[in-house]
């Protein structure tokens, strides 16, 4: 199982690396390491397992987070209809994205970081991402709100890309979107990833 101490924190070279991509299918090791991954989330949001092993709730994990230098993401996230997407990608790519940009009201945070850091991070605001499922099979994903924040933010990590690293130096908190644009996460404000 993992834990906190297999989350690298800030700092860590691999955190800045492009990742590798996955050879497909994918092999036993890579698909146990996205295993892992997913039960980290789900045990990471199940509030007596959290306590218990002194996990941090998250939605979204990528592999260099756990210095895996590989192209492997897992989210697991409620939608706007409260549905769950409960997902493990290799090779996630966004192949498409919205004009319109949003952003998490409160700021994003990161398993990886392990510190406030106030600040608008924009995103698009709609996107379509394909990939690879555990089983082998190309998925291809239609996002919106929370969950294509989420995927925005553990893509990031496959390119060494930190979400503060978005965050504009001069103008922190910029809110230049209208209001219907700005996404509430007042039922989960743990970090993304």
């Amino acid at each position: 199982m993992l834990t906190m101490e297999d989350v690298i924190k800030e700092g860590h070279p691999t955190l800045r690396k492009v990742a590798e991509e996955v050879e497909l299918p994918p092999s036993e090791e890579d698909q146990e390491t996205l295993r892992r991954m997913m039960d980290f989330l789900l045990h990471s949001q199940d509030p007596e397992i959290a306590e218990k092993f002194g996990l941090r709730p998250g939605v979204g994990i990528a592999a260099p987070q756990i210095n895996v230098s590989k192209q492997i993401i897992a989210v697991r996230v409620e939608d706007h209809n409260e549905d769950l997407l409960n997902i493990g990608i290799f090779n996630p790519k966004i192949i498409s994205h919205s004009v319109e940009t949003t952003f998490l009201e409160t700021g994003e945070g990161c398993l990886s970081v392990d510190r406030e850091v106030p600040g608008i991070v924009p995103r698009y605001a709609r996107i379509k991402v394909e990939g690879t499922d555990m089983e082998g099979k190309k998925v291809q994903l239609k996002l919106k709100g929370l969950p294509a924040i989420v995927f925005q933010h553990e893509i990031d990590h496959l390119n060494g890309i930190m979400f503060y690293d978005r965050i504009e130096e001069n103008d922190p908190l910029k809110k230049e979107l209208p209001p219907k644009e700005i996404i509430k996460r007042s039922e989960f404000d743990g970090p993304l990833a």
